[in-house]
């Protein structure tokens, strides 16, 4: 396959090598889609870019914070605040990530920042994982379709998964493993470069030219990595929400036992249902027969490992990381719900 297309003139295998890239994927789907179903072109862009506005706030929130700590030098002093006592970084990590409220796909930017300023991988890993799944609306949406109990129990399976990625990831590293979990970028985004302000910070950076400048680059590099990638992610939640309808998806969950909660993980994890659409679908499914503890693990795959949020993890680390990130979300998921279901 190779050999074929060496020997395609050159056009055509730019053009090809320009459709693996992320602008060529962004630009092929809505295309593709254009071709083979063209009146569902529309409500998938609107899926995709509404869900882009709604993040968009992050996303500018986290690019300026992120460069105001390059250009003011601020990365050596954040970076000394995540050394030493990392079991009580994975803690504290776990437990913020459950407060904070950040979808799968809106914790990324926060994660490039803090992976760029030297927080160790494992507090990143329980921030991560235990982030997406609950927040003070998300409780309450939870509560009114299934029920405080069920509420609270996702509050604390969250912190709970949080606590397991982050101790599994410190255990791993211990081994070995993860000696450099971030992807190498040539062409800027997120970590792409060691901070050239090695002195004591100067918190109003601006009044330096070199500092002014450097705020301009990383802000603009930055926020291109982000937009490119989170759109990337939105077109596939696009697609997904337009051709997989949740019925269906939830259809293949019902029954009891260890198998149900295991499939619901793995429906889940692909399933674009966040945490403000999944408790009513879930409350549907219970009706229908559907275990608490399949119900409870659906959706913590779900919100965890959904594919916008895995498409937006693989730009960021490497495919060993990656892959752990994913095991520990769907196999936390399936431990949670089988908790869940036996104290049920």
């Amino acid at each position: 396959m190779t050999e074929l297309v060496m020997k395609l003139p050159a056009f055509w295998r730019q053009g090809l090598g320009g459709l693996r890239s992320v602008y060529g994927l962004i630009l092929l789907i809505p295309t593709a889609v254009l071709i083979l179903d063209p009146t569902e072109l529309l409500p998938i862009l609107t899926v995709a870019g509404e869900a882009l506005l709604g993040t968009l706030p992050y996303i500018v929130a986290a690019v300026l914070l992120f460069a105001y700590l390059r250009a003011s030098g601020a990365e050596a002093v954040i970076a000394r605040a995540f050394e030493g006592r990392e079991s009580r970084m994975i803690l504290f990590a776990a437990l913020f990530g459950g407060l904070a409220p950040f979808c799968s796909c809106e914790v990324i930017p926060f994660i490039a920042g803090l992976l760029a300023v030297g927080a160790p991988l494992s507090a990143v890993m329980a921030f991560w994982l235990s982030s997406p799944l609950i927040d003070p609306p998300t409780l309450f949406i939870t509560a009114s379709a299934l029920g405080w109990s069920f509420a609270i129990g996702k509050a604390i399976g969250a912190v709970t998964l949080g606590l397991f990625g982050g101790f599994a990831t410190r255990f791993l590293i211990h081994r070995g493993l993860f000696a450099d979990p971030l992807r190498q970028r040539s062409q800027g985004g997120c970590c792409s470069a060691p901070s050239t302000f090695t002195s004591e910070p100067l918190w109003r950076f601006w009044q330096e030219r070199a500092r002014l400048d450097a705020f301009g680059r990383e802000a603009l590099a930055n926020g291109i990595f982000l937009l490119k990638w989170l759109a990337f992610a939105y077109l596939l939640q696009g697609l997904l929400v337009t051709y997989v309808p949740a019925h269906v998806i939830g259809s293949m969950v019902g029954g009891d036992g260890l198998l149900p909660i295991v499939i619901a993980a793995l429906v889940g994890a692909p399933a674009y249902l966040n945490s403000y659409a999944a408790p009513p679908l879930v409350a549907g499914l219970m009706t229908q027969g559907m275990s608490a503890g399949a119900g409870m693990a659906f959706m913590m795959a779900g919100a965890v490992s959904c594919i916008p949020a895995m498409a937006a993890v693989w730009s960021l680390v490497r495919p060993t990381v990656f892959a752990s990130y994913v095991a520990l979300g769907i196999g936390g998921a399936i431990l949670v719900g089988l908790a869940f279901g036996l104290i049920v």
